[in-house]
């Protein structure tokens, strides 16, 4: 077996040393760091937009009695929509105002309770009945939170009507205006 050397490396070894490589590396860091940050540009993100007619017209197709905007007001376009066909049919649309502002749709079974609950907040406050000319229900109990939220609610044969969101009480009581139960053409 040969003899190990008692001789250190070829460099030396020293705290010195240690610390300096140390604030070599915290500094390529933060150059790295401000070199991403003068380059980037902001990303501005889009909820993909739905085709919430077909959907309604593959529900309709399987025999659901779905509730759903005719059409929805200039700018506006549905980000989500989801169907449940297990037990009563169940619709649920989300859109987006021209202004960006939210704005959802809900047909349901479930109590005006539970869904003031789930989609508004847990104690909203009531406010004076509203009549929506040509809509399926003429007339809508009115909600609003602290938050800013506004809704609308009718009763729909054993189903539940809400119209909620972010969006002004005039472009709430506009969606619910066009909300029909009609055959989609096409």
């Amino acid at each position: 077996m040969g003899a190990v050397s008692e001789q250190p490396g070829r460099y030396t070894r020293s705290a010195s040393g240690m610390v300096g490589a140390l604030v070599v590396t915290v500094l390529v860091i933060l150059g790295f760091v401000a070199f991403r940050a003068f380059n980037r540009s902001e990303l501005e993100v889009r909820p993909d937009r739905v085709d919430y007619l077909s959907q309604v017209r593959f529900a309709q197709q399987a025999g659901a009695d779905v509730v759903y905007p005719a059409g929805l007001p200039t700018g506006w376009y549905a980000t989500r929509v989801s169907f449940s066909s297990e037990g009563p049919p169940e619709l649920t649309m989300s859109m987006l105002t021209g202004d960006g502002d939210y704005v959802g749709f809900t047909q349901s079974r479930a109590t005006l309770g539970e869904l003031l609950t789930d989609y508004v907040d847990a104690h909203p406050e009531a406010g004076a009945p509203v009549k929506v000319d040509g809509s399926l229900v003429p007339t809508w109990s009115s909600w609003t939170d602290a938050g800013g939220d506004t809704a609308l609610a009718a009763t729909r044969g054993r189903e539940t009507l809400l119209v909620f969101g972010t969006a002004s009480e005039r472009e709430i009581e506009e969606l619910a205006a066009s909300l029909t139960a009609a055959p989609v053409a096409g």
